[in-house]
């Protein structure tokens, strides 16, 4: 596991890789988090970000959130001292572990193992959001297309949605595909 150390004080960022590989974590990557930093995360690819911050202003944090948002990678996040806002400021960027005032180097792999834990949960849940809502757009595709059917050919119900079926087998493609088509189609038809 490749983990990525961003720290302003190579001070701290010593801890931390002592911390780690004192857990068995040798493939460390310490990235100054004052310049460039987006650019040596991109070429570092790890699979965890560790971020110290001492005493963060609202900028710093700012474009640390704006990073850990587009990275996509479990980030745990230390910083010395923080207050309400800014602890869900960090939630909503997606900072999987935010630990205030607790950078010990016997903490930092339980909070690493955490942040990957979280990360991973975050991202079955969003998984699981984009199939709820691919599923329902969907079914509506697929609604949409029976009641066209039912008022072209004056059929039921089921004998529509059987006609969506038979066809997407006939053509080896999802019914989804073969009701958007049939929409399609009827605007088509309608614009004519």
């Amino acid at each position: 596991m490749r983990i990525a150390i961003i720290d302003t004080s190579t001070t701290r960022a010593a801890i931390i890789s002592d911390g780690l590989r004192e857990a068995g974590l040798h493939d460390l990557v310490l990235i100054d988090g004052t310049r460039g930093m987006v650019a040596a995360l991109e070429k570092a690819a790890p699979d965890v970000v560790l971020i110290n911050l001492e005493n963060p202003s609202r900028d710093v944090l700012e474009e640390f959130f704006a990073v850990s948002r587009a990275l996509a990678r479990p980030i745990a996040m230390f910083v010395d001292q923080s207050d309400a806002e800014t602890t869900a400021a960090a939630v909503d960027a997606g900072v999987s572990a935010y630990i205030v005032d607790g950078l010990a180097k016997q903490r930092i792999k339980p909070v690493i193992d955490l942040a990957i834990r979280r990360f991973q949960a975050f991202a079955r849940l969003q998984d699981e959001l984009h199939e709820a809502r691919s599923a329902l757009a969907d079914r509506t595709t697929i609604d949409r297309a029976k009641v066209i059917l039912m008022k072209r050919r004056g059929i039921d119900e089921p004998t529509a949605y059987g006609l969506l079926r038979a066809q997407a087998m006939r053509s080896n493609r999802r019914i989804a595909e073969i009701a958007d088509a049939i929409i399609t189609s009827d605007a088509l038809m309608g614009d004519l």
